[in-house]
């Protein structure tokens, strides 16, 4: 997929994100709009054998294809994001997404192996990297090829089982494994710094042996160009600090730390989704 079909679909998944938001009355829209670039360029770009007509992920007894990449939403809170993405990959029925915030929906605010395509369980911060190296770690043993790639937030940064993981991915060598920060320096209680400060991520990672690059997760050209340099070879396991902006692409909820799950009213929605479809005539109107 080109440059400009992958900014186009993330504009897409972005007007679905908040139609399906809105419906909900419920989600962590602020940090979904955060990360959603990152994810389209996973599920569009990066991923390899992944497919959803061949294998549904550990749903109705069925496993995946075994050499498919992995992917651990750690940040499972933003789970509305990865419910867009997979809609557009195949895996989710738009009917189906329809359904989230429903009594018996499948759908939950956190990410569930009921849904098709989620390997596991995810959205107690701080477990989705444990979970990420045991995957890496279980490829190199088996000499399988598949790669796994694990998204955290800022605010989790915070939790110590990751560092425990991170020196566990040097020890093994986990050249294998891609983690993901987006850093959009907001968490629930306000800005990162004020509440338990990281902006030593590159120093902090780095002495804990990983490979360690800053892209800005708001520019997909960006995005791209930094996934396609990793060095699979280099027997470091890697971190991708994404810069990004909390409620990326909708105006008033931009930096805005209420919109971390703040919850749209229909005058907000609309003018949300104006905003949006300006963007993606000017994307078409390119192709």
């Amino acid at each position: 997929m080109k440059l400009s079909e992958l900014e186009l679909l993330a504009e897409q998944r972005r007007k679905r994100l908040v139609e399906v938001v809105y419906r909900a009355k419920a989600g962590h829209i602020g940090g979904d709009l955060s990360c959603l670039n990152v994810l389209t360029a996973l599920y569009f770009h990066v991923m390899q054998g992944i497919d959803p007509q061949g294998n549904p992920p550990l749903r109705g007894g069925r496993e995946g294809a075994p050499e498919r990449d992995r992917f651990v939403l750690s940040k499972g809170h933003c789970v509305e994001a990865l419910y867009v993405t997979l809609e557009a990959r195949g895996f989710l029925k738009s009917e189906v997404l329809d359904t989230l915030g429903q009594f018996g929906s499948v759908l939950s605010g956190h990410p569930t192996i009921e849904v098709p395509g989620i390997e596991v369980n995810s959205g107690a911060l701080g477990h989705g990297l444990p979970i990420g190296v045991g995957m890496a770690l279980a490829a190199k043993m088996d000499q399988k090829p598949y790669r796994t790639y694990v998204l955290m937030g800022d605010g989790e940064q915070g939790e110590g089982s990751i560092y425990e993981a991170a020196m566990a991915a040097n020890r093994y060598h986990l050249d294998n494994l891609v983690a993901i920060i987006d850093r959009n320096h907001l968490q629930i209680s306000g800005n990162t710094e004020d509440v338990m400060p990281i902006d030593s991520i590159h120093d902090r990672w780095s002495a804990f042996g990983w490979e360690v690059t800053t892209m800005n997760g708001d520019d997909m050209g960006s995005i791209i160009s930094t996934f396609d340099a990793i060095d699979y070879q280099s027997g470091k396991p890697h971190l991708l600090v994404s810069e990004t902006t909390k409620g990326r692409g909708v105006s008033f909820m931009e930096g805005i730390a209420k919109w971390h799950h703040g919850v749209l009213n229909e005058e907000q929605c609309k003018a949300a989704i104006a905003e949006i479809e300006e963007r993606i005539k000017a994307l078409e109107s390119s192709l």
